[in-house]
């Protein structure tokens, strides 16, 4: 029996009760705070940049969890002596056009010197060093090796190194997440500032991890030996990413990285369909408001390839006839890349099958016709000698699925291997 008094003590219990369940089901369906290194880096009171004059590589992406420009985190601290903005590719706010030079300048906003890492030089000299005790590195990459911020960061730890100045480099998640491995590996004959790690084309990890690979790994940095264990090299790392978060599940807000990277759709298509792009093989979609995902090939109709690429059977994705408006304001017909299953998505397999597709669809042959200039470009990118003999002299008829199967064997013996500079569990 419920007397009164256990009715009115139940009336004002109820309500309490439903609320705690509600304000609990909120937290449990809330996505996950995750403290950046920039976050990090504040939350420590910038300890480790007390007392040093400090510069700054970094661009537009390079913000704290909140949005606010890692340039202003820094300037706004009493504890924080920032001397010098340093620019990769597209400047420090990413204004400058893709693979256009890029002077130093005095930024107007700050005042500070700005020295372009993408221009008169790649990697910084004695005199963009010279004032500065450590330089702090917060570039946002997108997980994948052909893509110059990562090529800049290496670069700018090479010179650091050899001038004794310390890197700090702020960790951000790898928006593909810490458990897909693809692609081939890149053959050090092809390594240069388009590809400058030797790692598969999706490598799953962090720019952190990459740095710290980099540290401890002969050869990558092309410094002597003595160098390269003696120069210092701080990671601050993230708190609470792990290798099973893509972007979406951080909770972060995505800022675009690069003009034709707007969103997260062209962040996952880069490596499905930027291979390739080297020789003008399918139009991927830039200029559309889907780059990266949005396939066209002069000649043949939307509907004739959706249904070459569906005959493919590439795992994890399908297509779609879409419609879009270009660069010059024409609306085109063209098949847009779902992904539909992360679990199976292999990232390359796309590009590799679309060049099958383009030796079969084009006269002549573009492998065989392109310049010596343009298939260098493409095998810095791929990084594949024995692909690139396979494509050129089988065309149509190369055998794509033994080659990513091999690189699949490859691929997951790096995953293995990278286990010893992984900063955050599975």
């Amino acid at each position: 029996m419920i007397n009164k008094n256990s009715r009115k003590a139940w009336k004002i219990f109820v309500p309490f009760m439903v609320l705690f369940v509600w304000v609990g089901a909120q937290i449990c369906s809330a996505k996950p705070r995750i403290s950046l290194g920039i976050d990090h880096l504040a939350e420590t009171n910038f300890a480790i940049l007390k007392g040093k004059r400090v510069g700054l590589l970094t661009h537009p992406a390079g913000v704290n969890r909140t949005g606010v420009s890692t340039i202003d985190v820094l300037r706004a601290s009493p504890d924080v002596k920032l001397v010098a903005l340093f620019g990769p590719e597209h400047g420090i706010y990413g204004d400058e056009k893709a693979a256009v030079p890029v002077d130093d300048k005095i930024d107007t906003r700050t005042g500070l010197p700005v020295f372009s890492l993408y221009g008169k030089f790649r990697k910084p000299t004695a005199a963009m060093l010279a004032k500065i005790d450590a330089l702090v590195i917060d570039l946002q990459d997108v997980g994948v090796r052909c893509y110059t911020y990562v090529s800049c960061m290496r670069y700018a730890m090479e010179a650091c190194f050899e001038k004794d100045i310390e890197v700090i480099v702020l960790d951000r998640p790898n928006p593909l997440g810490g458990e897909i491995v693809d692609g081939p590996i890149i053959e050090e004959k092809w390594m240069s500032y388009v590809g400058a790690f030797p790692v598969p084309f999706v490598h799953g990890l962090t720019i952190g991890e990459l740095a710290l690979f980099s540290k401890t790994t002969p050869d990558i940095l092309k410094v002597s030996d003595s160098v390269r264990r003696k120069g210092r090299l701080t990671i601050v790392p993230m708190l609470g990413w792990k290798r099973s978060m893509t972007w979406p599940t951080t909770g972060l807000k995505w800022l675009p990285t690069s003009p034709n990277i707007p969103s997260l759709d062209s962040v996952a298509g880069y490596p499905m369909t930027g291979l390739g792009g080297q020789l003008g093989l399918f139009r991927h979609g830039i200029g559309t408001p889907h780059p990266f995902r949005f396939l066209t090939f002069e000649g043949k109709s939307a509907v004739e390839i959706k249904a070459s690429l569906e005959r493919k059977m590439i795992p994890g994705v399908s297509f779609r006839v879409k419609k879009a408006t270009n660069a010059k304001g024409k609306i085109v017909e063209g098949v847009f890349v779902v992904i539909d299953d992360w679990n199976r998505f292999q990232p390359t397999a796309l590009a590799f099958h679309m060049m099958q597709l383009t030796c079969e669809w084009q006269t002549p042959q573009p492998f065989l016709s392109a310049s010596e200039a343009e298939g260098v470009l493409y095998n810095k990118h791929v990084g594949s000698t024995s692909w690139w003999k396979e494509i050129t002299t089988l065309g149509n008829r190369a055998r794509v699925n033994e080659f990513l199967e091999s690189w699949a064997l490859s691929a997951k013996r790096f995953r293995k291997d990278s286990r010893r500079y992984w900063l955050y569990p599975n």
